[in-house]
């Protein structure tokens, strides 16, 4: 099993779609990597070589931001607004939703489970 980013990925998936078990790695920057390295995108993980593995290794290390680093920075992102106190700020620490979604139905995913009104029932 190969280890990435300090993510153990899939032995048996080809290569293209383990690598996107990474967080911060999707299909464009797999695609991307595939491609830089020169590696075929029927090889699965388990016929990598080590030297393949420690070249992609290097390569996430080297050009992207990811796992514990990238939750980091997000998080320091949403800290940063609440901090300002702007709109997007505002939004998250109530929990509600930041983009411009309706609340008056829906946004249950945000809100949580809806919270019975006493005497609403006619």
């Amino acid at each position: 099993m190969a280890r990435i980013a300090g993510v153990n990925i899939p032995t048996n998936k080809r290569v293209v779609i383990a690598l996107q078990y990474i967080h911060g790695i999707g299909e464009k920057a797999a695609d991307d990597i595939m491609q830089q390295l020169h590696i075929p995108y029927e090889r699965r993980v388990s016929q990598l070589t080590d030297a393949e593995v420690l070249q992609i290794r290097e390569m996430i290390d080297r050009d992207y931001t990811v796992e514990g680093d990238l939750r980091r920075e997000t998080a320091m992102n949403i800290k940063r607004l609440m901090d300002l106190g702007c709109y997007r700020g505002l939004r998250h620490r109530r929990g509600l939703p930041v983009r411009g979604q309706r609340t008056h139905t829906n946004a249950r995913t945000r809100k949580g489970p809806a919270k019975a009104i006493a005497g609403k029932k006619k």
